[in-house]
């Protein structure tokens, strides 16, 4: 990409392109802005992309690096004028807002559930949900036999979806004396 390939471009895009969309979302005030955003983080890697030093940094942590230099440096010069925000970037945001209280107030319930399995439970499927491991990961990580790794995920994650799936207190009311 430092030699001005084009392939190379492409190929940063395809590999790249959803991390830094997904930083351009979660911090940019709407989603056009996401969208400038994310073309001028790309043309920012084009021109940077000679200083990338594999020996300091990954090609992932460099260009998360830089899009999250861009897009502070955009929220600073923003920050500056006045904002106008349009009715449909508005509704957006209170739509996005919705759902992510939303998931948010789920993963709630869902740690509790977590909470309720055995210990063993919860470790291997930490282990798979949060760290992303793969079942023979895990066995390498834990010792536990492939079956018995298998079985806690099976069983832990029926455990919590009966959970879920039962009746649950109204997030927004406090606990009834």
């Amino acid at each position: 990409m430092a030699r001005g390939d084009r392939a190379a471009v492409q190929e940063c895009i395809d590999r790249f392109g959803g991390l830094v969309w997904s930083i351009a979302l979660r911090l940019s005030p709407n989603r056009s802005d996401a969208e400038d955003a994310v073309q001028e983080i790309f043309i920012e890697l084009w021109k940077k992309a000679a200083s990338f030093d594999p020996v300091k940094a990954s090609e992932k942590t460099f260009i998360a690096m830089i899009a999250r230099r861009r897009l502070i440096d955009r929220m600073r010069s923003t920050g500056r004028r006045p904002q106008h925000t349009s009715l449909d970037d508005a509704a957006e945001i209170a739509v996005n807002d919705h759902e992510r209280m939303e998931r948010s107030v789920e993963a709630q319930f869902a740690a509790r559930a977590l909470k309720t399995l055995k210990p063993e439970q919860q470790r291997v499927l930490k282990l798979s949900i949060f760290d992303g491991m793969s079942h023979g990961e895990i066995v390498e990580a834990t010792s536990i036999p492939l079956g018995t790794v298998k079985s806690h995920i099976r069983r832990g994650l029926a455990e919590i979806r009966r959970s879920l799936s039962g009746p649950r207190p109204d997030p927004g009311k406090g606990a009834q004396a």
